[in-house]
């Protein structure tokens, strides 16, 4: 994790028209970054495409730009802290990660510019007023839409037909399982599959839910994206594996832990793209110039040795459409 480094004598940005980097040439740039948990992975690795995206494009930490790293672990009350922290610290700019951030930076100021990643449907949920020409300080990259329940959902039924109830693990303290949860459940009825909720803010919570939900035949499950289910994802896997249920994440890295599909986004591509938004921004283009972005590159991997410890034979026609099989 990345030691802290504090600056005195700083005014707070909120009381500063929206920045361009533009206006002051030759200083050395502020990029503050908020995102998920420090010794995790998969989020280190995000933060590498990141900070490997700026250096192709000149931005190097200690020379040209100093670069502040916070981690709020998806904890909403950590999200608030950490973004109040950067605004005061006078950034030039910021990469806020996941929905939980985003709106925390939102709140924290309106003059620092905010790029944002892996955001779900942003104009749906009223947080931006167009993704064409985002107003204000704000523009970025969105994760999913909330109709990918649906996909989620009916994967689950290809590859276990039998499945009637289908369990979603989700964090009620993230902005985008309301909007999932309504989507999956219109896709749900279509199909005659019940939909079990299961909000948790901690793992303890996740092993209580499925340990009864599991108690009747014929189950599934998905787990929503979003910063606590990224962070125990190896305890979800596990508990799917104990409970002998077939289960569809939305990220590759579950998969890579022993889950038995994904199907999502390429998010390291997604941070290389993310760092070329603050370049622009760095050198003088307004954020709201910038159009809101979705991902560009998708990905369906199969994990069969976890289909075969649980029995499952997944069909050909599935296999042929993967992008990855994990044997």
């Amino acid at each position: 994790m990345r030691r802290r480094k504090f600056i005195t004598g700083v005014v707070a940005a909120t009381l500063l028209p929206v920045r361009v980097g533009a206006q002051q040439p030759g200083r050395m740039k502020r990029i503050g970054v908020l995102m998920g948990v420090a010794n995790d992975a998969e989020g280190q690795a995000r933060l590498t495409s990141f900070l490997r995206g700026l250096q192709a494009l000149g931005w190097t930490d200690g020379s040209n730009a100093q670069i502040e790293v916070r981690w709020a672990a998806g904890d909403a009350d950590a999200a608030r802290t950490y973004a109040a922290e950067l605004a005061e610290l006078n950034q030039d700019i910021i990469l806020a990660v996941t929905t939980v951030a985003f709106v925390a930076m939102q709140r924290a100021t309106q003059s620092i510019p905010i790029v944002f990643v892996q955001v779900v449907e942003p104009l749906g949920s009223g947080l931006v007023t167009s993704l064409a020409h985002p107003s204000g300080n704000i523009t970025g990259f969105t994760s999913f839409e909330y109709a990918t329940a649906g996909k989620w959902l009916a994967t689950v039924k290809e590859i276990a037909p039998e499945v009637v109830r289908v369990a979603v693990v989700h964090s009620p303290d993230d902005p985008s399982s309301a909007g999932y949860l309504r989507e999956g459940e219109v896709f749900a009825r279509s199909v005659g599959v019940q939909m079990v909720p299961i909000g948790a803010r901690t793992i303890a919570e996740v092993e209580r839910g499925l340990g009864e939900f599991a108690k009747e035949a014929n189950g599934g499950m998905i787990v929503l994206p979003n910063a606590f289910t990224a962070t125990y994802r190896v305890e979800i896997v596990a508990l799917a594996a104990l409970h002998r249920l077939p289960a569809v994440y939305p990220l590759r890295y579950f998969a890579t832990v022993g889950g038995l599909v994904s199907y999502g986004f390429d998010n390291i591509e997604l941070y290389k793209r993310a760092a070329g938004y603050v370049d622009r921004i760095l050198k003088g283009t307004r954020p709201s110039d910038l159009p809101i972005q979705q991902p560009t590159k998708f990905e369906l991997v199969v994990n069969l040795k976890t289909a075969k410890a649980l029995g499952l034979i997944i069909p050909e026609s599935f296999l042929v459409r993967a992008d990855e099989v994990i044997e």
